[in-house]
Protein backbone atom coordinates (compact mmCIF):
# COMPACT_ATOMS: atom_id res chain seq x y z
CA UNK A 1 0.00 0.00 0.00
CA UNK A 2 1.40 3.42 -0.90
CA UNK A 3 2.14 6.11 1.64
CA UNK A 4 -0.62 8.68 2.25
CA UNK A 5 -0.61 11.59 -0.20
CA UNK A 6 -1.56 15.20 0.54
CA UNK A 7 -5.30 15.50 0.66
CA UNK A 8 -5.83 11.85 1.60
CA UNK A 9 -8.11 11.04 4.54
CA UNK A 10 -5.03 9.97 6.51
CA UNK A 11 -3.67 13.55 6.35
CA UNK A 12 -6.47 14.83 8.59
CA UNK A 13 -6.48 13.33 12.06
CA UNK A 14 -9.95 12.68 13.46
CA UNK A 15 -10.92 14.79 16.44
CA UNK A 16 -13.45 13.14 18.79
CA UNK A 17 -14.67 16.44 20.24
CA UNK A 18 -16.09 17.76 16.98
CA UNK A 19 -19.87 17.82 16.68
CA UNK A 20 -19.73 15.72 13.54
CA UNK A 21 -18.23 12.28 13.90
CA UNK A 22 -14.49 13.21 14.03
CA UNK A 23 -15.02 15.66 11.17
CA UNK A 24 -16.71 12.96 9.11
CA UNK A 25 -20.30 12.13 8.15
CA UNK A 26 -22.13 8.85 7.85
CA UNK A 27 -23.35 8.01 4.34
CA UNK A 28 -26.57 6.41 5.64
CA UNK A 29 -27.63 9.37 7.75
CA UNK A 30 -25.42 12.13 9.08
CA UNK A 31 -23.52 10.76 12.05
CA UNK A 32 -23.73 13.47 14.71
CA UNK A 33 -23.33 13.09 18.44
CA UNK A 34 -26.75 13.42 19.99
CA UNK A 35 -28.82 12.25 17.02
CA UNK A 36 -29.68 13.05 13.42
CA UNK A 37 -31.56 16.18 12.39
CA UNK A 38 -34.56 16.02 10.07
CA UNK A 39 -34.81 18.13 6.93
CA UNK A 40 -37.37 19.30 4.40
CA UNK A 41 -37.94 17.74 0.98
CA UNK A 42 -36.54 19.87 -1.82
CA UNK A 43 -36.44 19.16 -5.54
CA UNK A 44 -32.83 19.68 -6.68
CA UNK A 45 -31.84 19.98 -10.35
CA UNK A 46 -29.50 17.21 -11.47
CA UNK A 47 -26.10 18.12 -12.88
CA UNK A 48 -25.49 15.59 -15.66
CA UNK A 49 -22.38 14.80 -17.69
CA UNK A 50 -23.35 12.09 -20.18
CA UNK A 51 -21.25 10.57 -22.95
CA UNK A 52 -22.84 7.29 -24.09
CA UNK A 53 -20.76 7.44 -27.26
CA UNK A 54 -17.57 7.97 -25.29
CA UNK A 55 -17.15 11.69 -26.03
CA UNK A 56 -15.68 13.42 -22.97
CA UNK A 57 -17.47 16.38 -21.46
CA UNK A 58 -16.05 19.87 -21.64
CA UNK A 59 -14.30 19.44 -18.30
CA UNK A 60 -12.89 16.04 -19.20
CA UNK A 61 -11.84 17.29 -22.65
CA UNK A 62 -9.99 20.20 -21.08
CA UNK A 63 -8.16 17.86 -18.76
CA UNK A 64 -7.23 15.55 -21.62
CA UNK A 65 -6.11 18.47 -23.82
CA UNK A 66 -3.86 19.78 -21.06
CA UNK A 67 -2.08 16.45 -20.87
CA UNK A 68 -3.07 15.90 -17.26
CA UNK A 69 -5.25 12.85 -18.02
CA UNK A 70 -4.32 11.05 -21.27
CA UNK A 71 -7.48 9.08 -21.93
CA UNK A 72 -7.46 5.87 -23.99
CA UNK A 73 -10.07 5.24 -26.70
CA UNK A 74 -13.45 4.20 -25.35
CA UNK A 75 -14.09 0.46 -25.45
CA UNK A 76 -17.58 -0.09 -26.95
CA UNK A 77 -18.02 -3.01 -24.60
CA UNK A 78 -17.47 -0.91 -21.46
CA UNK A 79 -20.14 1.45 -20.14
CA UNK A 80 -20.81 2.98 -16.73
CA UNK A 81 -23.33 5.12 -14.88
CA UNK A 82 -21.93 7.13 -11.96
CA UNK A 83 -24.36 8.86 -9.57
CA UNK A 84 -23.08 11.13 -6.81
CA UNK A 85 -25.64 12.80 -4.54
CA UNK A 86 -24.26 15.49 -2.25
CA UNK A 87 -27.24 17.80 -1.82
CA UNK A 88 -29.59 16.59 0.90
CA UNK A 89 -31.67 18.83 3.20
CA UNK A 90 -30.08 20.54 6.19
CA UNK A 91 -27.41 18.65 8.09
CA UNK A 92 -27.67 15.64 5.79
CA UNK A 93 -25.53 17.22 3.05
CA UNK A 94 -22.41 15.19 2.09
CA UNK A 95 -19.69 17.60 0.90
CA UNK A 96 -17.24 14.99 -0.44
CA UNK A 97 -19.57 13.10 -2.77
CA UNK A 98 -19.06 15.20 -5.90
CA UNK A 99 -15.32 14.55 -5.66
CA UNK A 100 -16.07 10.84 -5.26
CA UNK A 101 -18.19 10.75 -8.41
CA UNK A 102 -15.86 12.85 -10.57
CA UNK A 103 -12.79 10.87 -9.54
CA UNK A 104 -14.53 7.56 -10.23
CA UNK A 105 -15.63 8.90 -13.62
CA UNK A 106 -12.06 9.81 -14.56
CA UNK A 107 -10.63 6.51 -13.31
CA UNK A 108 -13.19 4.56 -15.35
CA UNK A 109 -12.40 6.62 -18.46
CA UNK A 110 -8.76 5.72 -17.84
CA UNK A 111 -9.84 2.09 -18.23
CA UNK A 112 -11.76 2.68 -21.44
CA UNK A 113 -15.30 3.08 -20.07
CA UNK A 114 -17.87 5.35 -21.68
CA UNK A 115 -19.29 7.07 -18.59
CA UNK A 116 -22.52 8.90 -17.82
CA UNK A 117 -22.04 11.10 -14.74
CA UNK A 118 -25.07 12.39 -12.81
CA UNK A 119 -24.68 14.70 -9.82
CA UNK A 120 -27.44 15.51 -7.34
CA UNK A 121 -30.13 13.51 -9.10
CA UNK A 122 -33.59 14.09 -7.64
CA UNK A 123 -35.96 11.07 -7.93
CA UNK A 124 -37.17 11.64 -11.47
CA UNK A 125 -33.69 12.41 -12.80
CA UNK A 126 -32.24 9.34 -11.09
CA UNK A 127 -34.81 7.05 -12.68
CA UNK A 128 -34.35 8.65 -16.10
CA UNK A 129 -30.59 8.15 -15.86
CA UNK A 130 -31.07 4.47 -14.99
CA UNK A 131 -33.61 4.01 -17.83
CA UNK A 132 -31.12 5.42 -20.35
CA UNK A 133 -28.31 3.29 -18.91
CA UNK A 134 -30.39 0.11 -19.10
CA UNK A 135 -31.13 0.87 -22.76
CA UNK A 136 -27.42 1.32 -23.50
CA UNK A 137 -26.61 -1.92 -21.69
CA UNK A 138 -29.22 -3.81 -23.72
CA UNK A 139 -27.55 -2.67 -26.94
CA UNK A 140 -24.02 -3.49 -25.78
CA UNK A 141 -22.03 -6.55 -26.97
CA UNK A 142 -22.64 -9.94 -25.38
CA UNK A 143 -19.34 -9.75 -23.49
CA UNK A 144 -19.83 -6.16 -22.30
CA UNK A 145 -18.76 -4.91 -18.89
CA UNK A 146 -21.53 -2.77 -17.35
CA UNK A 147 -20.80 -0.79 -14.18
CA UNK A 148 -23.12 1.17 -11.86
CA UNK A 149 -21.66 3.35 -9.06
CA UNK A 150 -23.62 5.23 -6.40
CA UNK A 151 -22.30 7.47 -3.61
CA UNK A 152 -24.67 9.25 -1.25
CA UNK A 153 -27.16 8.31 1.44
CA UNK A 154 -28.38 4.72 1.59
CA UNK A 155 -30.56 2.69 3.93
CA UNK A 156 -32.86 -0.34 4.10
CA UNK A 157 -36.66 -0.35 4.13
CA UNK A 158 -38.80 -3.50 4.08
CA UNK A 159 -35.74 -5.66 3.37
CA UNK A 160 -34.84 -3.57 0.28
CA UNK A 161 -31.66 -1.53 -0.22
CA UNK A 162 -32.57 2.09 -1.03
CA UNK A 163 -30.25 4.61 -2.71
CA UNK A 164 -31.64 8.03 -1.78
CA UNK A 165 -32.14 10.61 -4.47
CA UNK A 166 -30.94 14.18 -3.91
CA UNK A 167 -33.31 16.27 -1.81
CA UNK A 168 -34.73 13.29 0.10
CA UNK A 169 -34.03 13.52 3.86
CA UNK A 170 -32.93 10.15 5.32
CA UNK A 171 -35.40 10.73 8.18
CA UNK A 172 -38.38 11.16 5.86
CA UNK A 173 -41.48 8.93 6.33
CA UNK A 174 -41.22 5.46 4.77
CA UNK A 175 -43.52 6.32 1.87
CA UNK A 176 -41.36 9.32 0.93
CA UNK A 177 -38.19 7.26 1.22
CA UNK A 178 -39.62 4.55 -1.03
CA UNK A 179 -40.79 6.97 -3.72
CA UNK A 180 -37.65 9.07 -3.47
CA UNK A 181 -35.09 6.29 -3.91
CA UNK A 182 -33.67 3.77 -6.32
CA UNK A 183 -34.08 0.19 -5.08
CA UNK A 184 -30.71 -1.42 -5.74
CA UNK A 185 -31.96 -4.82 -6.86
CA UNK A 186 -35.33 -3.99 -8.44
CA UNK A 187 -34.46 -0.71 -10.17
CA UNK A 188 -30.84 -1.37 -11.14
CA UNK A 189 -29.36 -4.89 -10.90
CA UNK A 190 -32.43 -6.85 -12.00
CA UNK A 191 -32.96 -4.61 -15.04
CA UNK A 192 -29.46 -4.99 -16.47
CA UNK A 193 -28.87 -7.82 -18.99
CA UNK A 194 -27.77 -11.18 -17.58
CA UNK A 195 -25.08 -12.53 -19.87
CA UNK A 196 -22.82 -15.42 -19.05
CA UNK A 197 -20.11 -13.89 -21.24
CA UNK A 198 -20.53 -10.40 -19.76
CA UNK A 199 -19.97 -8.74 -16.39
CA UNK A 200 -22.33 -6.47 -14.43
CA UNK A 201 -20.85 -4.52 -11.50
CA UNK A 202 -22.84 -2.54 -8.91
CA UNK A 203 -20.89 -0.43 -6.40
CA UNK A 204 -22.52 1.31 -3.43
CA UNK A 205 -20.44 3.69 -1.29
CA UNK A 206 -23.01 4.35 1.45
CA UNK A 207 -23.62 3.62 5.11
CA UNK A 208 -25.23 0.36 6.15
CA UNK A 209 -26.21 1.64 9.61
CA UNK A 210 -26.84 4.86 11.49
CA UNK A 211 -25.97 6.42 14.85
CA UNK A 212 -28.65 5.96 17.48
CA UNK A 213 -30.42 2.92 16.06
CA UNK A 214 -30.17 -0.80 16.54
CA UNK A 215 -27.55 -2.72 14.57
CA UNK A 216 -30.00 -4.27 12.15
CA UNK A 217 -32.88 -1.85 12.08
CA UNK A 218 -31.51 0.08 9.11
CA UNK A 219 -28.62 -2.09 7.94
CA UNK A 220 -28.51 -2.43 4.18
CA UNK A 221 -29.68 -5.93 3.38
CA UNK A 222 -27.50 -8.58 1.79
CA UNK A 223 -27.86 -9.00 -1.97
CA UNK A 224 -27.33 -12.30 -3.77
CA UNK A 225 -26.03 -11.44 -7.25
CA UNK A 226 -27.53 -13.00 -10.38
CA UNK A 227 -25.34 -14.80 -12.91
CA UNK A 228 -22.53 -12.65 -14.26
CA UNK A 229 -22.90 -9.99 -11.57
CA UNK A 230 -20.72 -8.53 -8.82
CA UNK A 231 -22.09 -6.30 -6.03
CA UNK A 232 -19.70 -4.31 -3.83
CA UNK A 233 -20.64 -2.34 -0.70
CA UNK A 234 -18.11 0.04 0.83
CA UNK A 235 -18.79 -1.35 4.30
CA UNK A 236 -20.30 -4.35 6.08
CA UNK A 237 -23.84 -4.78 7.35
CA UNK A 238 -24.56 -2.61 10.37
CA UNK A 239 -21.54 -0.35 9.75
CA UNK A 240 -20.92 3.28 8.88
CA UNK A 241 -19.15 4.47 5.75
CA UNK A 242 -17.33 7.60 6.84
CA UNK A 243 -17.46 10.64 4.58
CA UNK A 244 -15.21 13.69 5.22
CA UNK A 245 -16.71 17.12 5.76
CA UNK A 246 -14.03 18.48 3.41
CA UNK A 247 -15.31 18.53 -0.17
CA UNK A 248 -11.75 18.01 -1.47
CA UNK A 249 -11.23 14.58 0.15
CA UNK A 250 -12.62 11.22 -1.00
CA UNK A 251 -14.26 8.68 1.26
CA UNK A 252 -11.90 5.87 2.28
CA UNK A 253 -13.47 3.27 -0.02
CA UNK A 254 -13.67 5.43 -3.13
CA UNK A 255 -10.11 6.65 -2.55
CA UNK A 256 -8.84 3.06 -2.71
CA UNK A 257 -11.12 2.20 -5.64
CA UNK A 258 -9.80 5.13 -7.69
CA UNK A 259 -6.18 4.50 -6.70
CA UNK A 260 -6.27 0.82 -7.65
CA UNK A 261 -8.19 1.44 -10.90
CA UNK A 262 -5.30 3.66 -11.93
CA UNK A 263 -2.35 1.74 -10.49
CA UNK A 264 -3.04 -1.98 -10.88
CA UNK A 265 -1.59 -3.81 -13.92
CA UNK A 266 -3.67 -4.32 -17.04
CA UNK A 267 -3.90 -8.10 -16.64
CA UNK A 268 -5.54 -7.94 -13.18
CA UNK A 269 -9.15 -9.28 -13.43
CA UNK A 270 -11.85 -6.79 -12.48
CA UNK A 271 -13.47 -9.15 -9.90
CA UNK A 272 -10.09 -9.49 -8.19
CA UNK A 273 -9.73 -5.71 -8.16
CA UNK A 274 -12.70 -5.45 -5.77
CA UNK A 275 -11.12 -7.96 -3.41
CA UNK A 276 -8.05 -5.72 -3.41
CA UNK A 277 -10.15 -2.59 -2.76
CA UNK A 278 -11.82 -4.41 0.13
CA UNK A 279 -8.46 -5.33 1.70
CA UNK A 280 -6.82 -1.94 1.13
CA UNK A 281 -9.77 0.03 2.53
CA UNK A 282 -9.70 -1.94 5.77
CA UNK A 283 -5.90 -1.71 5.99
CA UNK A 284 -5.92 2.05 5.43
CA UNK A 285 -8.55 2.61 8.12
CA UNK A 286 -6.86 0.33 10.64
CA UNK A 287 -3.61 2.20 10.07
CA UNK A 288 -5.38 5.50 10.71
CA UNK A 289 -7.95 4.69 13.40
CA UNK A 290 -5.58 3.09 15.90
CA UNK A 291 -7.21 4.24 19.15
CA UNK A 292 -9.41 1.54 20.76
CA UNK A 293 -12.50 3.78 20.82
CA UNK A 294 -12.15 4.36 17.04
CA UNK A 295 -11.76 0.72 16.01
CA UNK A 296 -15.51 0.25 15.58
CA UNK A 297 -15.49 2.78 12.73
CA UNK A 298 -13.08 0.70 10.62
CA UNK A 299 -15.04 -0.33 7.52
CA UNK A 300 -15.08 -3.94 6.33
CA UNK A 301 -16.25 -3.73 2.70
CA UNK A 302 -18.57 -6.45 1.41
CA UNK A 303 -18.32 -8.18 -1.97
CA UNK A 304 -20.84 -10.66 -3.40
CA UNK A 305 -20.22 -12.16 -6.84
CA UNK A 306 -21.52 -14.79 -9.22
CA UNK A 307 -19.01 -14.65 -12.09
CA UNK A 308 -18.28 -18.00 -13.80
CA UNK A 309 -14.94 -16.94 -15.34
CA UNK A 310 -13.43 -14.16 -13.27
CA UNK A 311 -10.23 -14.08 -15.34
CA UNK A 312 -12.14 -13.14 -18.52
CA UNK A 313 -12.44 -9.46 -17.54
CA UNK A 314 -9.00 -7.82 -17.16
CA UNK A 315 -8.58 -4.16 -16.29
CA UNK A 316 -7.17 -3.35 -19.73
CA UNK A 317 -9.74 -2.27 -22.33
CA UNK A 318 -9.72 -3.94 -25.75
CA UNK A 319 -7.63 -1.12 -27.22
CA UNK A 320 -4.80 -2.03 -24.84
CA UNK A 321 -5.09 -5.74 -25.65
CA UNK A 322 -3.83 -5.80 -29.21
CA UNK A 323 -2.86 -9.46 -29.18
CA UNK A 324 -2.74 -12.64 -27.12
CA UNK A 325 -0.78 -12.52 -23.85
CA UNK A 326 2.93 -13.25 -24.16
CA UNK A 327 3.86 -16.79 -23.19
CA UNK A 328 5.78 -17.03 -19.94
CA UNK A 329 9.54 -17.33 -20.36
CA UNK A 330 11.08 -20.72 -19.60
CA UNK A 331 12.32 -19.46 -16.25
CA UNK A 332 8.70 -19.30 -15.10
CA UNK A 333 8.07 -23.02 -15.53
CA UNK A 334 8.25 -23.67 -11.81
CA UNK A 335 6.00 -20.71 -11.07
CA UNK A 336 3.45 -21.94 -13.60
CA UNK A 337 3.48 -25.43 -12.14
CA UNK A 338 2.95 -24.13 -8.61
CA UNK A 339 0.19 -21.81 -9.79
CA UNK A 340 -1.55 -24.66 -11.61
CA UNK A 341 -1.37 -26.80 -8.50
CA UNK A 342 -2.96 -24.01 -6.46
CA UNK A 343 -5.74 -23.53 -9.02
CA UNK A 344 -6.52 -27.26 -9.01
CA UNK A 345 -6.77 -27.52 -5.21
CA UNK A 346 -10.29 -27.83 -3.75
CA UNK A 347 -9.92 -28.81 -0.08
CA UNK A 348 -9.36 -25.62 2.00
CA UNK A 349 -6.33 -26.94 3.98
CA UNK A 350 -4.70 -27.84 0.64
CA UNK A 351 -5.50 -24.40 -0.79
CA UNK A 352 -4.05 -22.75 2.32
CA UNK A 353 -0.83 -24.79 2.10
CA UNK A 354 -0.31 -24.29 -1.64
CA UNK A 355 -1.11 -20.56 -1.51
CA UNK A 356 1.48 -20.11 1.25
CA UNK A 357 4.06 -22.04 -0.77
CA UNK A 358 3.38 -19.98 -3.90
CA UNK A 359 3.78 -16.67 -2.05
CA UNK A 360 6.98 -17.85 -0.40
CA UNK A 361 8.58 -19.30 -3.55
CA UNK A 362 7.61 -16.61 -6.05
CA UNK A 363 7.95 -13.14 -4.50
CA UNK A 364 8.45 -11.60 -7.96
CA UNK A 365 5.37 -13.19 -9.52
CA UNK A 366 3.03 -10.86 -11.39
CA UNK A 367 0.66 -8.83 -9.27
CA UNK A 368 -2.52 -10.65 -10.32
CA UNK A 369 -1.09 -14.03 -9.26
CA UNK A 370 0.25 -12.81 -5.95
CA UNK A 371 -2.98 -11.03 -5.11
CA UNK A 372 -4.96 -14.08 -6.21
CA UNK A 373 -2.83 -16.28 -3.94
CA UNK A 374 -3.27 -13.85 -1.03
CA UNK A 375 -7.05 -13.77 -1.44
CA UNK A 376 -7.16 -17.58 -1.75
CA UNK A 377 -5.00 -17.90 1.36
CA UNK A 378 -7.21 -15.59 3.43
CA UNK A 379 -10.45 -17.29 2.37
CA UNK A 380 -9.08 -20.83 2.70
CA UNK A 381 -7.75 -20.08 6.19
CA UNK A 382 -11.22 -19.02 7.34
CA UNK A 383 -12.88 -22.05 5.70
CA UNK A 384 -10.28 -24.45 7.10
CA UNK A 385 -10.78 -23.13 10.62
CA UNK A 386 -14.54 -23.62 10.33
CA UNK A 387 -14.15 -27.16 8.98
CA UNK A 388 -12.28 -28.19 12.13
CA UNK A 389 -15.50 -27.77 14.11
CA UNK A 390 -17.19 -31.08 14.91
CA UNK A 391 -20.68 -29.65 14.33
CA UNK A 392 -19.96 -28.62 10.73
CA UNK A 393 -20.96 -31.62 8.61
CA UNK A 394 -18.40 -31.44 5.79
CA UNK A 395 -15.26 -33.46 5.16
CA UNK A 396 -12.70 -33.74 2.35
CA UNK A 397 -15.04 -35.95 0.32
CA UNK A 398 -17.60 -33.13 0.10
CA UNK A 399 -15.05 -31.08 -1.89
CA UNK A 400 -14.34 -33.82 -4.43
CA UNK A 401 -15.18 -33.19 -8.08
CA UNK A 402 -18.60 -34.51 -9.17
CA UNK A 403 -18.84 -34.74 -12.97
CA UNK A 404 -22.55 -35.56 -12.80
CA UNK A 405 -23.37 -32.12 -11.41
CA UNK A 406 -21.77 -30.08 -14.18
CA UNK A 407 -19.08 -27.47 -14.59
CA UNK A 408 -20.85 -24.73 -12.64
CA UNK A 409 -21.02 -27.00 -9.57
CA UNK A 410 -17.29 -27.79 -9.80
CA UNK A 411 -16.49 -24.08 -10.14
CA UNK A 412 -18.53 -23.24 -7.05
CA UNK A 413 -16.86 -26.03 -5.02
CA UNK A 414 -13.49 -24.54 -5.95
CA UNK A 415 -14.61 -21.04 -4.92
CA UNK A 416 -16.09 -22.33 -1.66
CA UNK A 417 -12.71 -23.89 -0.85
CA UNK A 418 -11.34 -20.35 -0.97
CA UNK A 419 -13.92 -18.98 1.46
CA UNK A 420 -16.55 -17.76 -1.02
CA UNK A 421 -19.76 -17.64 1.03
CA UNK A 422 -22.05 -17.26 -2.01
CA UNK A 423 -20.51 -20.20 -3.85
CA UNK A 424 -20.89 -22.38 -0.74
CA UNK A 425 -24.59 -21.52 -0.63
CA UNK A 426 -25.05 -22.39 -4.31
CA UNK A 427 -23.35 -25.77 -3.73
CA UNK A 428 -25.60 -26.41 -0.72
CA UNK A 429 -28.75 -25.74 -2.70
CA UNK A 430 -27.70 -28.44 -5.15
CA UNK A 431 -28.14 -30.92 -2.29
CA UNK A 432 -31.54 -29.67 -1.12
CA UNK A 433 -33.82 -32.62 -0.31
CA UNK A 434 -37.10 -33.38 1.43
CA UNK A 435 -35.60 -36.46 3.10
CA UNK A 436 -35.37 -36.40 6.87
CA UNK A 437 -32.27 -38.61 6.89
CA UNK A 438 -29.54 -39.53 4.46
CA UNK A 439 -26.33 -38.25 2.84
CA UNK A 440 -28.05 -35.60 0.72
CA UNK A 441 -29.54 -33.93 3.78
CA UNK A 442 -26.16 -34.02 5.58
CA UNK A 443 -24.46 -32.43 2.58
CA UNK A 444 -27.13 -29.74 2.32
CA UNK A 445 -26.86 -28.86 5.99
CA UNK A 446 -23.05 -28.92 5.95
CA UNK A 447 -22.71 -26.62 2.93
CA UNK A 448 -25.33 -24.17 4.17
CA UNK A 449 -23.66 -24.11 7.60
CA UNK A 450 -20.35 -23.28 5.94
CA UNK A 451 -21.97 -20.55 3.84
CA UNK A 452 -23.64 -19.06 6.92
CA UNK A 453 -20.47 -19.12 9.00
CA UNK A 454 -18.55 -17.50 6.14
CA UNK A 455 -21.06 -14.62 6.26
CA UNK A 456 -24.00 -15.43 3.97
CA UNK A 457 -27.06 -14.27 5.91
CA UNK A 458 -29.47 -15.50 3.24
CA UNK A 459 -28.06 -19.05 3.49
CA UNK A 460 -28.31 -18.88 7.27
CA UNK A 461 -31.98 -17.96 7.06
CA UNK A 462 -32.65 -20.76 4.55
CA UNK A 463 -30.99 -23.16 6.97
CA UNK A 464 -33.22 -21.86 9.79
CA UNK A 465 -36.32 -22.54 7.68
CA UNK A 466 -35.01 -26.01 6.86
CA UNK A 467 -34.61 -26.90 10.53
CA UNK A 468 -38.00 -25.43 11.34
CA UNK A 469 -39.56 -27.75 8.76
CA UNK A 470 -37.63 -30.61 10.37
CA UNK A 471 -39.18 -29.74 13.79
CA UNK A 472 -35.83 -28.70 15.26
CA UNK A 473 -36.68 -25.33 16.83
CA UNK A 474 -33.37 -24.91 18.69
CA UNK A 475 -31.30 -25.32 15.51
CA UNK A 476 -33.74 -23.08 13.62
CA UNK A 477 -33.44 -20.35 16.24
CA UNK A 478 -29.66 -20.54 16.16
CA UNK A 479 -29.40 -20.02 12.41
CA UNK A 480 -32.11 -17.39 12.34
CA UNK A 481 -30.14 -15.46 14.95
CA UNK A 482 -27.02 -15.86 12.83
CA UNK A 483 -28.84 -14.45 9.80
CA UNK A 484 -29.88 -11.39 11.77
CA UNK A 485 -26.36 -11.02 13.16
CA UNK A 486 -25.06 -10.94 9.58
CA UNK A 487 -27.42 -8.11 8.70
CA UNK A 488 -29.98 -10.09 6.73
CA UNK A 489 -33.58 -9.05 7.33
CA UNK A 490 -35.97 -11.56 5.72
CA UNK A 491 -38.86 -10.08 3.70
CA UNK A 492 -42.14 -10.35 5.63
CA UNK A 493 -43.58 -12.71 2.99
CA UNK A 494 -40.80 -15.22 3.63
CA UNK A 495 -40.96 -15.15 7.39
CA UNK A 496 -44.07 -17.31 7.74
CA UNK A 497 -42.33 -20.04 9.70
CA UNK A 498 -41.53 -17.74 12.58
CA UNK A 499 -44.28 -17.49 15.18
Amino acid sequence: MSAPQPGDPADRPPHPRRRSLFGWLGLGARAVLGGALAGRWSALPAQTRDDPAGNPSAAAAAEAASGAVPMPPVDPGRLALVIGNRRYPGDFELPSIHKNARDVEQALRWRGFGVSLVLDAEPGAARSAVDAFVARAAAAPEDATVLFYFSGHGLQLNAENLLLAAGVPPKAPPASLQSGSLVLNRDVVARLPRRRQGLTIAIVDACRSEVGTGRNSDAMNQEEPPLGCLIAFSTGAGQYALAPTDENINTFYTRELVRLLRSEPDELPLPLLFEAVKRETERAMRARLTAPHLARFVQRPFVAKNVPDENAFPLAPRSARSGPPKPPPPTRAEEDADWAALQAALWPPDVLRLAGQFLQRHPEAERSRRLGAEVAQDGARQAAELLRRPDLLLNRGAFAADASRGEAYATDVRKAGRGDKDAAARVGRQWATAERLGPARSRYEGWMQLAAELGNGIASYELARHFRRQDQPQAAARWEARAIELGYTPPPTLDHYRK
